[in-house]
């Protein structure tokens, strides 16, 4: 091979380079504005997302940054109303932890 065509395949290389970064830029963007919407729109997304596209994302430091939330240990828990299992009720967190602990336990059991 002579100068010229090591220079080529050089540039070529490079450029084949930078185009696969900047594909990668913008799956990574992507994916990270999808984190920060509503579990319905990132569940959307991520089920039209191939496999291999797992292998290539920084997927749990995107995630952590975009749903770790704000409390520290220590921090009082947010209130938020859940319905309660037998009438589906609204009831305040807030009104139960008021004269005793409140433990949540989420999970499935089937």
């Amino acid at each position: 091979m002579d100068g010229t065509k090591k220079r080529r395949m050089r540039n070529w290389l490079i450029s084949a380079a930078v185009v696969c970064f900047a594909g990668w830029l913008c799956l990574v963007s992507y994916v990270n504005w999808a984190m920060h919407q509503s579990p319905e729109v990132f569940g959307h997304v991520m089920a039209r997302m191939p496999m291999p596209a797992y292998f290539v994302l920084p997927f749990e430091t995107l995630w952590m940054r975009a749903r770790g939330g704000q409390l520290n240990v220590g921090d009082a828990a947010p209130d938020l109303t859940v319905k309660k299992l037998e009438d589906h009720s609204p009831t305040e967190l807030a009104s139960l932890w008021a004269d005793r602990p409140v433990v949540l336990v989420f999970g499935s059991y089937t």
